[in-house]
């Protein structure tokens, strides 16, 4: 039985509940580690008060043996207070994904990226069918937080796929949907990250990092930095046990090898800066693709997801690693001494440039599938979140049902569905109607949906069957005071490249909202006319939506090409009702009159 809406917003409160207060749990237990290293410190200071105060031998020697004990106990504190603090910062994150996610169903803006900027008023169809920018369709459904994942879902949106890849998209996301509980701990894994970061290691490891440890590659040089570790002991030793020469040496030693560093420091900041501080970041991005990896797939499309045969997770781990090794640098002391006895910079370049060469590109690969299992992702959470909605059927043949099909982004409260169906003869459909009925909203309703239809996603209907369509809108004209064209020259070039497309692409979908509104009463009909008889004449399936009347008169000139479609309204005692309803036939009742009569002017 299919959980209703409610019903799932409930279980999104239960877990904001439930996160909330472990992250109180946790919070807790930091701070009475807390405390408890400062009574470690106030122990060690009274061991050695009493240290200093001893006179008796036996007991300095074994107060010697508990002054280290704290200190010890400190050290594990710090790791195991280090480790508390990366799960709040992890528990947050899934807090902060819940709660978007109960903001989202009670009609609250998602947090998540709106894909503003992929907006463009040259494409054939986003703007008009608001499918990018604020109070979107990319703002419904967006949960990436990479960049991968971002343009994933918008070239989802916004470009045409063939049935198969649609067909299989659908699968994944009924694939992913069965595991949605498991998705918001990957989304808290990613979320929150630096992305410009992420991005920086994945240029550097696909572009430049190989030609920047050439250096690395000498022989001597691998073969030094390898013995060093054994040198530097030996002459420590030497240096405690018999001194003199042993500790000029040692000193030689580190001279040399400061001297070295500095030489070489261009080189090693060039590959030190693009990766430092980005080792915690590289967990996360690792936790997130181990799940991925850990999954038993059934899907085509998620299989070919996952193109490595080594677990990358564990890759991505090493690397951060090595990354945190080289941190060490930060702290001047003891990079100093590192790199003074052990050429600890050379040492992590080397360790770098061995797992640049055995593992960079799966990894690449993986960082850049999780943007594809962002997008999977996405979609499910839609399927999840609105348990009513359908997956459309993608015919191959011409045929357009649909039952009970409403706009994606109006609220449920407000959302008025219809049918509509095309018949396979029917090329043309005109709807008439008064000014705010719902023409518009109906073409967008229909546009939005066939969109989600082609991502591989559910859509606002009760049923729907469709082809594939490559989708063409004339809606929102706006002139431009840069480009100096006016509201006509506009939409002259939308008619040209609407024509353009529909001479390339057979398998077009034509949506046509008040034709040529920029000029004269007589030339809009006879403009649009001709369109509309170029469009019949190519067999373009087009919703026209248009107060003019006269063009609902080309049913009698091609019968068998065009139907009429009207929206009404009901008017009782002088007010007007909308039912939004689509109906047969064209309209035979207007409102202007009535609109324009409440602002003082009558019309005789």
């Amino acid at each position: 039985m299919l959980k209703t809406q409610a019903q799932i917003l409930i279980e999104y409160n239960q877990k904001i509940n439930a996160v909330t207060e472990q992250i109180a749990k946790t919070k807790k237990r930091i701070d009475q580690l807390s405390f408890l290293r400062i009574g470690l410190f106030l122990v060690e200071i009274v061991f050695f008060v009493l240290l200093v105060s001893s006179a008796n031998d036996g007991w300095r020697v074994l107060i010697q043996f508990l002054l280290v004990v704290p200190v010890l106990v400190f050290i594990f504190i710090v790791h195991k207070q280090s480790n508390l603090d990366r799960e709040v910062e992890y528990q947050k994150q899934l807090l902060w994904v819940y709660q978007n996610e109960s903001n989202i169903l009670n009609g609250l803006e998602n947090g998540y990226e709106n894909g503003h900027e992929f907006e463009s008023e040259l494409h054939p169809y986003t703007a008009d069918l608001d499918i990018f920018g604020k109070s979107s369709l990319f703002a419904l459904l967006n949960r990436s937080s990479t960049k991968n994942g971002n343009e994933a879902l918008s070239k989802a949106l916004a470009e045409k796929r063939p049935k198969s890849d649609i067909l299989s998209k659908q699968e994944a996301v009924r694939e992913i949907e069965s595991k949605i509980e498991e998705t918001f701990q990957f989304r808290a894994h990613l979320k929150g990250g630096n992305i410009s970061k992420i991005e920086l290691i994945k240029e550097q490891l696909k572009s430049l990092l190989g030609k920047q440890l050439e250096f690395t590659r000498q022989k001597f040089f691998r073969v030094y930095v390898a013995i060093v570790p054994y040198l530097s002991t030996a002459l420590i030793l030497g240096s405690l046990i018999f001194g003199g020469i042993f500790v000029n040496l040692l000193i030689l030693m580190a001279i040399a090898h400061t001297a070295w560093n500095v030489l070489l420091n261009s080189k090693v900041n060039q590959v030190f800066y693009s990766f430092s501080g980005g080792s915690s970041l590289l967990n996360n991005y690792a936790s997130a693709i181990r799940w991925t990896e850990n999954q038993s797939w059934e899907s085509h499309y998620v299989l070919a997801l996952l193109d490595s045969e080594i677990p990358v997770s564990q890759e991505i781990k090493n690397l951060s690693k090595i990354i945190q090794s080289f941190d060490a640098r930060l702290n001047l002391l003891v990079g100093g001494v590192l790199n003074g006895l052990l050429l600890w910079d050379f040492k992590c370049c080397i360790r770098l440039d061995r797992w640049h060469q055995a593992s960079s590109k799966d990894v690449i690969s993986a960082l850049n599938h999780l943007g594809d299992f962002e997008e999977l992702i996405s979609l499910a959470t839609l399927v999840h979140n609105q348990p009513s909605w359908v997956f459309p059927k993608v015919e191959s043949t011409f045929t357009l049902q649909a039952r009970e099909i409403g706009h994606p982004l109006i609220a449920n409260a407000l959302r008025v569905s219809n049918d509509f169906s095309t018949e396979h003869n029917s090329r043309v459909d005109i709807i008439t109607g008064s000014n705010m009925a719902g023409k518009s909203t109906f073409l967008r309703t229909l546009g939005i949906n066939m969109v989600l239809a082609y991502a591989g996603a559910p859509v606002c209907a009760a049923e729907m069957s469709l082809p594939v369509f490559s989708i063409n809108t004339y809606m929102r004209i706006k002139d431009s005071l840069n480009e100096s064209t006016s509201t006509f020259k506009a939409e002259l070039n939308r008619l040209k490249m609407i024509l353009d497309n529909v001479m390339q692409d057979k398998d077009t979908f034509v949506f046509i909202d008040e034709m040529l509104r920029g000029t004269n009463s007589r030339d809009k009909y006879l403009g649009s006319k001709v369109f509309l008889e170029k469009l019949i004449a190519e067999k373009t399936p087009t919703l026209f939506a248009t107060h003019d009347l006269q063009l609902a008169d080309l049913k009698a000139d091609y019968p068998e090409s065009v139907r009429n479609f009207h929206f009404d309204i009901q008017i009782t005692d002088g007010e007007m009702r909308f039912d939004y309803k689509l109906k047969q036939g064209p309209c035979s009742t207007f409102n202007a009159a009535i609109l324009l009569k409440e602002i003082g002017l009558s019309l005789d």
